[in-house]
């Protein structure tokens, strides 16, 4: 099963691809045009010419997972353009947003993560050394 955590490094091919292509012809993409390492544990993204459909490509350590999502209706909404770079990296919630279609650099996520008050930390310590063991000495349960 292929897990989109948000230490997952996920890599777009802006280029469309021909789908006919199978596991071997995309992972010599990734090595080739791409300069990429397919063991690397890196989530490749291709997507068809006609942008009615995704690749996803994946090394889990044992093998490869390569996975088809085929739009019912319409097309790929959002791609980067092929402007510099032949890839385009993506966050995992962005991925999951684009595999439903969506915008992903359009949609409102919340901060990854926020600044925490060292000060915070120290009060909880001095707090909970201020608390008596009043089972000290007594077997725990």
């Amino acid at each position: 099963m292929i897990q989109l955590v948000p230490q997952l490094r996920i890599l777009l091919a802006c280029q469309p691809v021909d789908f006919r292509k199978g596991l071997d012809s995309l992972l010599a993409l990734c090595k080739g045009p791409l300069a990429q390492d397919p063991f690397s544990g890196a989530l490749f993204v291709f997507r068809n010419r006609a942008g009615t459909a995704l690749k996803l490509l994946v090394y889990d350590g044992t093998g490869y997972w390569l996975c088809l999502k085929r739009f019912s209706q319409g097309r790929i909404q959002w791609w980067p353009r092929a402007a510099d770079t032949p890839l385009h990296p993506l966050e995992a919630r962005q991925l999951s947003v684009l595999l439903y279609n969506g915008l992903p650099e359009q949609a409102g996520f919340a901060a990854p993560w926020r600044k925490l008050d060292p000060n915070t930390f120290a009060q909880a310590a001095r707090a909970t050394a201020s608390i008596p063991n009043s089972a000290e000495g007594s077997p725990r349960a």
